[in-house]
């Protein structure tokens, strides 16, 4: 069964009793919806379609704008309104495409054809996920065909679904366990295909018990399959305390996970994979969770690419009062918003709601030197020194500190007595020592060319 868990991490109020019971229920979307380019990491997707143009449901309205990057679907059939700027849920501006929904649904030739896995070439499948858009829904967002298109494919040892759903309060991957079983297990038959040395894992933590038993029944006639039960533990999701946990193997920030033989897909992800592949269905939805205690109905949607949040929140019945705190994503990692008029996109986990802010509530004060981040943290780093560090906004001691390992789970500020806001002076630090690495790579091309310049 491997390893169970991994060093570090807290255990906080998990909140999942909102939303656990709840089954995954449809919204279907009123308004106009809006794509922006830039759902992914990597290079934004490139429009290809503009104003006035009729479109269908599973229609590609952006392509991919480089290898790291993954076009954009059409979630509803209408026209395009406009091509412009639009917030997003992380807060940045992004261009986006507009589209009014005519409410028919009308889709492209062949949307929903079943197809067989087993009739298709490696190149195949992947060229399929990729022109289906998709990309990790665990939260990351990283283009899926990149990752599935490791240089020596044949060794890929192990093959990790992330079940852990290890953030507090959301419950979507565990709907899809319950609820798409067969879906699930069907999209790692076809990934377990790609990689013909790997075994399969799904890795679900022990907080979820009947998902645990529904699968370990139902992957007992499959060779190359297994359920592996972890130990809960925050961040027990995260892909590096994941693979340290299911294969005793450990990779850090310089390292891809193929690197060490190992490819992890997030439960949602791989559900997106056996509907693109096998159910010719690209992604054009997701399952979100819609909880906290200002929610009056909280539960887990199917919703389509591009909704607004409103809409979502309508549909949960809205606020029992306004809320002091609205976050998309989990507690943990999620990001702040300030208003609910931004789209749903590819890596939307969850809308959390609260009625007082219990982070706010509690001043900072000084650090008393306890040593609880450091006994917390998955990659047993130093945040005491790290946060000197950011303090004095020294990107060279930072760095020798290991800060940029950091994987700004938040496990450190969660126990900090003194409320230091450490994962976001971690968070700062690492977008300074990125721009200082790209302006001196840049002075090197410069040089370098001038170099050249001069030769010639």
């Amino acid at each position: 069964m491997g390893i169970s868990t991994f060093k570090g991490g807290v255990h906080p109020y998990d909140g999942k009793e909102l939303a656990m019971g709840e089954a995954i229920r449809e919204i279907r979307p009123k308004g106009t919806m809006v794509y922006p380019l830039s759902q992914h990491i990597g290079a934004p997707a490139k429009p290809v379609v503009q104003k006035g143009d009729k479109v269908l449901v599973g229609q590609t309205i952006a392509e991919a704008g480089g290898f790291i990057s993954a076009p954009v679907i059409s979630s509803v059939s209408g026209s395009v309104k406009a091509i412009e700027k639009r917030l997003t849920p992380g807060g940045a501006m992004a261009e986006s495409i507009l589209i009014e929904s005519d409410q028919n649904d009308e889709k492209i030739p062949g949307f929903g054809e079943k197809r067989d896995y087993k009739s298709l070439s490696r190149e195949e499948i992947v060229s399929i996920v990729r022109d289906a858009g998709i990309v990790g829904l665990g939260g990351a967002g990283f283009p899926t065909a990149v990752k599935l298109s490791p240089k020596e494919p044949e060794k890929i040892d192990y093959f990790l679904v992330n079940g852990a759903e290890c953030e507090p309060y959301l419950c979507s991957d565990y709907r899809d366990m319950l609820e798409y079983p067969e879906r699930l297990i069907g999209g790692l038959r076809v990934l377990l295909r790609l990689f013909p040395n790997a075994a399969g894992k799904i890795c679900i933590e022990d907080n979820k018990p009947e998902a645990i038993k529904k699968l370990s029944e139902l992957v007992k006639s499959e060779d190359r399959m297994e359920v592996l039960s972890l130990r809960t533990r925050y961040p027990q999701g995260g892909e590096r305390q994941l693979i340290y946990a299911a294969t005793g193997r450990k990779i850090n920030s310089s390292m891809l996970p193929a690197d060490a033989g190992v490819v992890v897909d997030n439960v949602d992800t791989v559900i997106a994979i056996y509907d693109a592949v096998c159910e010719s269905m690209p992604l054009v939805r997701r399952i979100l969770t819609v909880t906290g205690d200002a929610v009056v109905k909280p539960g887990n949607f199917r919703v389509p690419l591009g909704i607004s949040y409103q809409e979502i929140i309508d549909a949960a019945g809205g606020f029992k009062e306004d809320p002091e705190k609205v976050i998309s994503g989990g507690p943990m990692m999620g990001v702040p918003l300030f208003k609910l008029d931004v789209p749903l996109v590819k890596n939307s986990s969850s809308i959390l709601a609260f009625l007082k802010d219990p982070v706010s509530a509690e001043p900072t004060t000084a650090c008393i030197n306890c040593g609880r981040c450091v006994s917390a943290c998955p990659e047993n780093l130093m945040p005491t020194l790290m946060m000197q560090s950011a303090l004095r906004k020294d990107t060279a001691r930072f760095t020798k500190l290991y800060g940029m390992e950091c994987i700004e789970c938040g496990c450190c500020s969660y126990v900090c007595p003194a409320k230091r806001p450490l994962t976001q002076g971690f968070k700062e630090m690492k977008r300074r020592v990125n721009a200082e690495r790209r302006a001196a790579a840049m002075k090197a091309r410069e040089a370098e060319g001038k170099k050249e310049g001069e030769k010639k």
